[in-house]
């Protein structure tokens, strides 16, 4: 895909102008009073934007035209929907809709196709979903929304999965003043957590408080995954014994953690 083109949609990318913040406010305030003059002025101060967001897509052989203009719709439809008591800045709203929206496009152009009934489970899915959170506020379940269609709850899973188009954790969902953020970013590592680390600092030093049989049977055990016949077997006792060594070695540990 050709990102360097200065003409796109007739559009001259390079004379594409730029609003200051006040602007921005000022025209939002007409758009929200319905002036279609004020509206168009915002679109075309914020299509770099789109410029900027359908470079990220530079991979995939699509005409820069068609990924311009869905960039547009996406930009048009934040501007419908952007509520501007919640403090948010448009950007901030817009980006994650203009991508959207793009997506949406390559997937339903993909030459994987996903069959037409699959497809429609995943869209009746998502509509119920809206419709659903619109009426309680609270994000329905997997099993809740397939009730409401009539389907089971594997099939909601598979319909939703299918129409995901897969990316990189390292592509960047937004950018602003130098700094970018990555969908990485936005994934929170459960394994690593400073609380993970205490916990594992503890273990040991509460494994290191055991003798040295009760410290090689609960390796054993509990890292290793073997059974109190297999540690019995390596370490010339009887069952019997490991699960008594086993039990005191759990208590001392309990004590100690506690």
């Amino acid at each position: 895909m050709a990102l360097y083109k200065v003409e796109i949609c007739g559009v001259n990318t390079s004379k594409l102008p730029l609003l200051q913040n006040s602007e921005k406010e000022e025209l939002f305030q007409r758009i929200l009073q319905g002036d279609k003059e004020a509206r168009e002025t915002y679109i075309k101060g914020n299509l770099r934007l789109v410029l900027s967001i359908i470079q990220r897509f530079s991979n995939n052989n699509e005409n820069v035209d068609d990924l311009f203009q869905i960039g547009c719709i996406g930009l048009m439809k934040a501007i419908d929907n952007f509520d501007i008591t919640q403090g948010v800045k448009f950007s901030t709203y817009a980006v994650p809709m203009i991508i959207g929206e793009i997506r949406r496009y390559l997937r339903d152009n993909n030459s994987i196709r996903v069959s037409r009934s699959l497809r429609d489970i995943a869209y009746k899915a998502i509509y119920t979903k809206e419709a659903m959170m619109k009426q309680s506020d609270v994000e329905p379940t997997v099993q809740e929304i397939a009730g409401a269609l009539g389907v089971k709850s594997e099939e909601v899973v598979y319909a939703l999965d299918a129409i995901q188009s897969p990316v990189s954790l390292y592509e960047p969902v937004y950018t602003e003043g130098g700094d970018t953020l990555y969908i990485m970013d936005q994934i929170s590592d459960k394994k690593n957590k400073e609380e993970k680390w205490v916990e594992e600092i503890s273990v040991k030093e509460a494994l290191n408080q055991l003798s040295q049989r009760e410290y090689d049977i609960i390796q054993m055990r509990f890292f290793q995954g073997k059974t109190q016949m297999e540690v019995a077997n390596e370490v010339h006792i009887s069952q019997a014994q490991v699960s008594r060594l086993e039990k005191n070695a759990l208590k001392n540990m309990r004590k100690f953690l506690s």
